[in-house]
């Protein structure tokens, strides 16, 4: 087991990273525990053409800008490869191929996080492992006939992956339209099934990026409970796609609610034989080794602006954590400072007492150093 440490960040993604820059400056001990063999590997895992929607100069971590033209789109080996050079030339305490297996209360306080490789003790514990987990795929699908090819967004990587024939897709947010438009445009037959399409913002406006407007209008800063944030988080814009012209590709289907061998059927009643199906439909909270009860029914955190009732315990990373921009690449940073200035202050770091005056030393003194007991 290593030396306490005063905080343990579960998660070496854009969140954990950003939060690693500030504990750092703060001077806390720390270490960022990651499942994966590399730095960035959940969005190398995505799919091949995938490109963020925010330009370089939104899509930076506190304390290094993002490389390259300030005005254009990184692909998503981009962005991982940053986030592997970020944590490089911070030089962050980074723990690879390094799985979580439980973190539960230690007997004298603060946390112990058990993992693959050994573990760890903190006063505090901030859980940064995103809002993807475990892939949401209705219970429906296993009716589905064995020829029916399925695969959820998260393992879709491009075209050839699917056969040939009519692709099904499932699930109309932003990576749903631009799955289906990218089948389109190699000349697959796609089909889009949803029940409604969310509204739609362009990725540029007047000749800026959409999110140079909603910065200036404090659009990125607003609450998710406020009265319009309720209404943003309702709905997901869809960002750059152009709808006309990807309803004007695909046929357009309602949406799906049960299967039946061949088909899917929809829930206007009607069915569709599809020879493969990619589920667009979201992932769901999963967190099997968190032993603390901050988790609702449904397995989500319980929080507010991502802090827990359970002492010690945080959030970072999460959508809508404390406003619009929260899970961004480009935003998770002010969540961050936000987080290590509270856990700069309930850090439990060993100060020095204020100096004594002189005093005889006697035979049975003692003349070690006064500390104050760590609190």
């Amino acid at each position: 087991m290593s030396s306490p440490l005063d905080t343990v960040v579960i998660g070496g993604g854009q969140a954990g990273l950003a939060l690693g820059y500030h504990l750092r400056r703060a001077g806390l001990r720390f270490a960022i525990v990651d499942a994966h063999p590399r730095v960035g590997d959940a969005w190398r895992q995505r799919w091949d053409s995938l490109r963020l929607f925010t330009p370089r100069r939104y899509s930076a971590l506190p304390g290094r800008a993002f490389p390259g033209d300030p005005d254009g789109y990184p692909g998503k080996d981009e962005a991982a490869d940053y986030l592997e050079g970020y944590a490089a030339h911070l030089d962050l305490p980074v723990h690879l191929n390094c799985r979580v297996t439980s973190v539960r209360p230690a007997p004298a306080g603060g946390f112990t996080v058990k993992t693959s490789t050994g573990a760890f003790t903190g006063a505090q514990v901030v859980v940064a492992t995103g809002p993807f987990h475990t892939p949401r795929v209705p219970d429906f699908a296993r009716k589905l006939a064995p020829h029916v090819v399925q695969v959820h967004s998260s393992r879709y990587r491009n075209p050839a992956q699917l056969p040939a024939g009519d692709v099904l897709v499932v699930g109309a947010g932003n990576t749903g339209v631009q799955i289906a438009d990218e089948l389109a445009d190699h000349g697959r037959r796609v089909s889009l099934s949803a029940s409604t399409l969310g509204p739609v913002l362009p990725q540029r406006w007047l000749g800026l990026d959409i999110f140079w407007w909603c910065t200036r209008l404090g659009l990125m800063s607003i609450g998710g409970d406020s009265r319009l944030g309720r209404r943003l988080k309702a709905r997901e814009s869809i960002i750059g796609t152009n709808l006309d012209q990807l309803m004007r590709r695909v046929n357009r289907l309602d949406r799906a609610v049960d299967a039946d061998g061949p088909d899917v059927v929809l829930a206007d009643g009607t069915r569709h034989r599809p020879d493969a199906v990619v589920w667009a439909t979201g992932f769901r909270p999963d967190y099997p080794w968190l032993e603390v009860p901050v988790l609702d029914e449904r397995g989500a955190p319980v929080h507010r602006e991502g802090v827990t009732t359970w002492p010690g315990l945080y959030f970072l990373g999460l959508p809508w954590q404390r406003n619009r921009g929260s899970a961004l690449l480009g935003w998770t940073g002010r969540d961050a400072q936000v987080l290590a200035d509270r856990l700069s202050v309930k850090a439990p770091v060993a100060r020095p007492e204020k100096p004594h005056p002189p005093r005889t030393m006697g035979p049975d003194s003692d003349s070690s150093v006064i500390m104050r007991s760590p609190r």
